[in-house]
């Protein structure tokens, strides 16, 4: 039973640590002095950078949410692989602060790529460690398989930091894109969690039982 609190408490810090990170995002967006609807349209560069950061936090909850319900072990080494990807996804508050109001600019384009990066790695490195932490065959190793998608995400961003600096307004579009790509579902993980018990199914398995 020690692994399946120490996983429940994983889950619970890191699922408030995102929430925080949220409501911080939430904070930085400052209502206009005016009245009027128009008072509003200097907020459009800064809510587009809010959603797009809301996007990625809500895709590594759902994400890390189906990793964690996909293992059976937590060790040391899980709990400082999770840790650093907290760290990361802590960090989009400031970057999404100060790409808000600089759309366009290089310095906050490449800052909030480099976030974007590290947060892909930081969870790249969570699930090699989780996977290390399991027994040979374990659902999650079938599930995960190559993780081409992660994969290429990572070098996506190298190549949007890097042309920041020339095209900022391009690595911003990449970044957009690759949210939208991993808003599409990923039923790997899914595949492979055993199915919701149900009451009808636990009147089965009672009735099952020698008496």
């Amino acid at each position: 039973m020690g692994w399946r609190v120490s996983r429940g408490r994983l889950e619970a810090f890191s699922d408030g640590v995102i929430a925080v990170v949220i409501t911080i995002m939430v904070l930085n967006l400052r209502p206009p002095p005016g009245h009027a609807l128009t008072d509003l349209r200097p907020l459009g560069p800064k809510l587009a950078v809010y959603l797009l950061s809301f996007v990625f936090i809500a895709i590594y909850w759902n994400n890390h949410h189906h990793l964690l319900h996909a293992v059976e072990r937590v060790s040391g080494a899980v709990l400082w692989a999770n840790a650093h990807l907290l760290f990361w996804l802590s960090l989009t508050p400031a970057a999404a602060a100060w790409m808000g109001p600089h759309l366009g600019d290089t310095a906050p384009a490449a800052v909030y790529g480099v976030v974007l990066l590290g947060s892909g790695i930081a969870y790249a490195i969570l699930t090699r460690a989780l996977l290390a932490a399991q027994p040979p065959g374990s659902p999650l190793e079938s599930a995960v398989g190559r993780d081409r998608k992660g994969n290429l995400s990572v070098v996506v961003y190298v190549v949007a930091i890097a042309l920041s600096p020339v095209a900022p307004w391009f690595s911003l579009a990449v970044y957009f894109a690759v949210a939208a790509v991993w808003l599409v579902p990923d039923r790997r993980i899914e595949r492979v969690l055993p199915a919701p018990s149900t009451p009808e199914t636990e009147v089965t398995a009672a009735s099952r039982e020698p008496r």
